[in-house]
């Protein structure tokens, strides 16, 4: 039986007998403002194909108050967990109010919120905030790296790990790598934006594929990763209008993608020799 991981009927049965692989959800789209019927139309088509449903920035919170509890609804509706970006939580912690916070984002009905130190600096221990966040039954992400920092170097990269380490022993379910919305001179990105992949593998060493999630905001970066890692690497930064293209790449259903012997389909035939 299928899953929300994958089409079901005749196209399913197609993708089956041309050996595309069964695949998890593993990219995490997001919402930077959308209309409520855009982003509806994107939940009915691909909602299996997506991890949380990132509402990003703090846009979800100067909309109309009623197509933001829309949103929250109509994802978890379609079984998608949604989860705000880290920007309104460091505001509210350095304005005194993060209670206030949780207590928002839990009566709007998110199931996840982002924490992170991207532009501010957190004056209270990962325990005391995961505590809190469930209280209000709110799960936790944190995402590790500056905004305005630049690139990562060995050391940082070192640091974040123990970071993120000490998040996910105060109740993190997930690890987010900076990468903001262009890829360039942060995280994982030089100033041309290209990936230092020995970064990127340390992230995958420390953390894990379930874990260790990958700022992707471009099309080069989104296949450069799939490239590298495979299918099993979590992306998110994703804007919703590209996830398929995002997931048919995963699935070597890409003419760039088919190319690449880690992504492409194994024949039915090639398979049953296999085992």
């Amino acid at each position: 039986m299928r899953t929300r991981m994958s089409s079901c009927g005749v196209l399913g049965d197609f993708l089956d007998s041309i050996g595309v692989a069964e695949v998890r959800p593993k990219t995490s789209p997001f919402d930077p403002g959308y209309d409520p019927y855009t982003l509806e139309g994107h939940l009915q088509q691909s909602a299996h194909l997506m991890s949380t449903l990132k509402i990003s920035m703090a846009c979800w919170m100067i909309a109309d108050e009623s197509v933001t509890r829309h949103k929250i609804a109509m994802a978890k509706a379609h079984g998608v967990e949604s989860v705000t970006g880290g920007g309104p939580f460091e505001i509210a912690l350095a304005q005194g109010k993060l209670r206030e916070f949780f207590e928002l984002c839990a009566e709007l009905g998110v199931a996840r919120v982002e924490c992170g130190e991207g532009f501010t600096e957190l004056d209270q221990k990962p325990s005391e905030i995961c505590a809190l966040a469930k209280d209000y039954g709110l799960g936790v992400q944190f995402e590790v790296g500056k905004k305005h920092g630049g690139a990562f170097d060995d050391a940082t990269v070192s640091a974040l790990i123990d970071q993120g380490n000490a998040w996910l022993e105060a109740g993190a379910c997930q690890i987010i790598i900076e990468g903001r919305e262009n890829a360039v001179d942060v995280g994982l990105y030089d100033a041309d934006g290209k990936i230092n992949y020995g970064h990127a593998e340390r992230f995958i060493d420390a953390f894990g594929f379930d874990v260790a999630s990958f700022e992707t905001p471009t099309k080069e970066t989104q296949f450069a990763l799939l490239s590298h890692f495979g299918t099993e690497v979590e992306i998110c930064n994703v804007r919703i209008e590209e996830l398929l293209r995002v997931e048919i790449f995963r699935r070597g259903l890409h003419s760039d993608a088919f190319q690449i012997e880690k992504l492409r389909p194994r024949r039915p035939e090639d398979a049953g020799a296999a085992n």
